[in-house]
């Protein structure tokens, strides 16, 4: 079935990789296929329920992350080990182990059963596993819960930051995957707010776990309505089938030029098995690179220090935790939404290279406040302020752009594993993004044979 996509290519040259990289580069090469036959950008109206849809599974992602800060105190005393600080470090690390595991094996799951399934077996270990921890009577109980949780919220990320990209038109797609950021921001914000009466009303943590199956729910149902993915399914040699989602997603009039952008890129591999070894040498290395240092990059940056020791240098200065996590969680999502707005704009290089100075010029305020050479009012203003900025930069660049950037960079043969195992990058060889077709961006990316 795919044959008949791939004749009216088969002619298909590509230049040289330095050429094109270069060519890529240029502005002027930013309008796709579609707007060179002058029919216009597709509405991204169509997209957008499929989009905010695919978004829950990072709500839920954030929310878990969040659920036990609140409520660790009271779910300790409920389940009888207040006075064990190893059993309370057990139930926030083994979801967090969990969630390790099954990022692992998102790709393989997503190539194997498609990103509709996809989702929704990360909906049902977090169903099963968030009322086991509402329901238990016992730490083995809820480590068990929070197992099945993790699982899910290994899966979830991966799936979507896919998702999104390949089904969002090309000149919103930052926009669209900034979305992800957002809702796990809003997930994160939503369990610290549901968790607050936790310390006052006993038992109430078991309402902040039933909670989150609400959302789970939803993903799961309603991905039963949602398009599957069009680059999925034109690489099992299900034509007729993208045909089909591409019209329900940008529109009867764009669909013959996203195939043919789709036959472009194709080079006769798609359902070739990918062996482990394939992303570690050859042409796809400089994807793999790029991706694996960019995530390395995020979690060096220290942001996750920042945000479990930031309610301790709130309080070591008198301002209350609840305040401290507001205030952080509004600087996250502020930072977000100014991402969400500037991410097709600028481009991807410009909000990474504007984060990370950003950060480095706020962490350097926080060390002048903990220096000897402030004091006093001084020290509080340069010390929150550093670390409130430190949030509010890492938001804007660094927190979303490297998952949006890898699922743009990957070529489709290996996207779903490579996504799985990607952890860094060096901005030095990072092509720009903005406003180029993922066909477009993987030429562009490859080498030729």
């Amino acid at each position: 079935m795919r044959g008949r996509h791939l004749d009216a290519y088969s002619a298909y040259k590509r230049v040289a990789s330095k050429d094109h990289i270069n060519a890529f580069d240029r502005e002027e090469s930013s309008v796709g296929l579609v707007n060179a036959k002058g029919i216009g950008n597709p509405s991204w109206r169509r997209s957008l329920p499929h989009m905010l849809v695919a978004t829950l599974s990072s709500f839920l992602f954030g929310y878990h992350l969040g659920v036990v800060n609140e409520t660790l105190d009271s779910i300790s005393m409920d389940l009888g080990f207040s006075g064990n600080p190893l059993a309370k470090g057990l139930v926030v690390s083994t979801c967090l182990g969990a969630a390790f595991f099954g990022s692992i094996f998102s790709g393989w799951i997503l190539d194997g059963v498609g990103h509709r399934r996809a989702f929704q077996l990360c909906a049902l270990p977090m169903i099963i596993g968030a009322s086991m921890s509402a329901t238990t009577k016992s730490l083995w109980g809820m480590l068990l819960g929070r197992i099945f949780v993790g699982t899910g919220m290994g899966i979830g990320p991966p799936v979507a930051a896919i998702y999104v990209s390949e089904i969002s038109p090309a000149f919103v797609r930052g926009t669209f995957g900034s979305f992800t950021q957002i809702a796990t921001c809003l997930g994160l914000m939503g369990s610290l707010f549901i968790g607050l009466p936790a310390k006052d009303i006993v038992g109430w943590w078991r309402v902040c776990f039933w909670v989150s199956t609400v959302p789970a729910a939803v993903l799961a149902v309603c991905m039963e309505f949602c398009a599957e993915s069009p680059q999925w399914l034109f690489k099992r040699g299900r034509g007729t089938e993208a045909e089909a989602e591409f019209e329900k997603l940008l529109g009867a009039a764009h669909v013959k030029f996203a195939i043919a952008e789709l036959s472009k890129s194709d080079r006769g591999d798609e359902l070739e098995a990918v062996k482990f070894s394939e992303l570690f040498y050859g042409r796809h290395f400089k994807m793999v690179f790029i991706g694996s240092t960019i995530f390395a990059l995020q979690q060096l940056s220290g942001i996750n220090a920042v945000f479990y020791f930031s309610s301790t240098v709130f309080k070591s200065f008198g301002v209350p935790s609840d305040l401290a996590n507001i205030c952080v969680g509004i600087a996250n999502l502020s930072g977000s939404v100014v991402a969400m707005i500037l991410m097709d704009k600028l481009g991807r290089k410009v909000l990474l290279l504007g984060s990370f100075s950003g950060m480095a010029v706020a962490m350097g305020l926080q060390v002048i406040g903990a220096s000897s050479y402030a004091s006093g009012s001084g020290a509080l203003s340069l010390s929150v302020g550093g670390m409130l900025l430190f949030v509010l930069m890492f938001s804007l660049g660094a927190g979303p752009v490297p998952s949006l950037l890898l699922s743009e960079i990957l070529p489709g043969r290996i996207r779903a594993k490579a996504m799985s195992v990607c952890m860094a990058v060096h901005w030095r060889n990072v092509v720009e993004t903005k406003g180029k077709s993922l066909q477009e961006i993987e030429i562009a990316l490859i080498p030729p044979q």
